[in-house]
């Protein structure tokens, strides 16, 4: 028997696989667009989960990596919700500066701070950070210390003393930290745990190899965290963030795509658990707007060209290296002249 499809004969056994592959064309597509739909709800309309659920004012809330950028907005911000803030971080000069401009913005509103380095992973740090978090309940942990490389660098020729503190700072910390908060979420069935990760978790990096693979690891960790306590009523969420204004970015000026730490901040607290942008990974979200549609295209359109996306990568940080080295060349004839 023959079909004709189109003024094309087919036989029947060809009709079948055709249509087959017509259906799962169009279901492809439909999800596509339910896809696109959702991205563009949960990213633009959609409310997130708001901070009151996990505990009233003057709970408490842990920032690590406070004193500057990003976590500092979060302090900044918490505290202003309410919470009472634990400010975590190496400098203990920016954190008392920090709990001043909290208190006299906030005079309801108490703060406790500690210094500590977290690439050293002294066992002593965690021993003081234990006592104070003993009688407080946290509700809210930001997982936001973090370290990155001083500029692009092939992993052969990345100092070992490098590679060692952002693996102890990025992971080891976050889940030392993330460790002594749960018991005391898990007894209260309540509570929040927001990790800061990176695109750079999302592709690998090349140039930036040490601190893409710490990423990377943050983004499955929290992923099979969030499934392993969502029943006790604790949320995970996991930040999937491209360039934010900080020093750690280098990048000093905001706009659409680079927004400032204020900014980004209020859009995460606006939309925990929301996955805005990010597909295919539960428990992850990309918060800011243009951060959410870029991550889309990447996971969406991307990963079938995933060799060339790698490969862009590498260019593009080839040229930063490139720039950094001559600024510091420069810098050193400068002051060879100079003296």
């Amino acid at each position: 028997m023959a079909v004709s499809i189109n003024s094309v004969q087919l036989s029947l056994p060809q009709a079948i696989i055709a249509g087959f592959f017509l259906v799962l064309g169009f279901l492809y597509f439909a999800f596509q667009i339910s896809e696109l739909t959702r991205v563009l709800l949960s990213t633009f309309v959609t409310p997130g989960k708001p901070l009151t659920s996990f505990g009233p004012r003057g709970s408490w809330a842990l920032i690590t990596g406070a004193s500057d950028g990003i976590g500092k907005q979060y302090a900044l911000q918490l505290a202003k919700a309410g919470f009472n803030v634990v400010l975590v971080s190496r400098t203990e000069s920016k954190l008392h500066n920090l709990s001043l401009e909290i208190t006299s913005s906030n005079s309801d509103i108490r703060t406790e701070i500690l210094a500590m380095d977290f690439s050293k992973n002294l066992g002593s740090d965690y021993e003081r950070l234990a006592a104070i978090i003993k009688d407080k309940d946290i509700a809210v942990l930001i997982n936001n210390v973090g370290q990155s490389h001083d500029l692009p660098v092939p992993y052969a020729e990345d100092p070992e003393e490098e590679v060692n503190n952002i693996i102890i700072t990025n992971c080891i910390g976050t889940l030392r930290v993330t460790r002594l908060v749960l018991p005391g979420m898990s007894a209260r069935k309540c509570g929040l745990i927001l990790t800061m990760g990176s695109f750079g978790g999302l592709l690998p990096t090349p140039l930036l190899a040490t601190y893409s693979g710490s990423k990377a690891f943050l983004q499955n960790w929290s992923t099979a965290l969030a499934a392993e306590v969502e029943a006790l009523g604790i949320t995970v969420y996991f930040i999937q963030a491209y360039i934010v204004t900080s020093a750690m970015s280098k990048v000093k000026r905001s706009t659409y795509m680079f927004p400032s730490e204020k900014d980004f901040v209020k859009s995460t607290l606006a939309k925990i658990g929301n996955r805005c942008g990010s597909v295919g990974y539960a428990f992850s979200g990309t918060p800011w707007w243009s951060h959410a549609l870029f991550a889309w295209c990447i996971l969406t359109v991307g990963y079938p060209f995933g060799h060339f996306v790698v490969h862009q990568n590498l260019v593009m940080h080839k040229k930063i290296r490139a720039r950094a080295l001559k600024k510091a060349e420069r810098m050193r004839l400068e002051a060879k002249k100079g003296t």
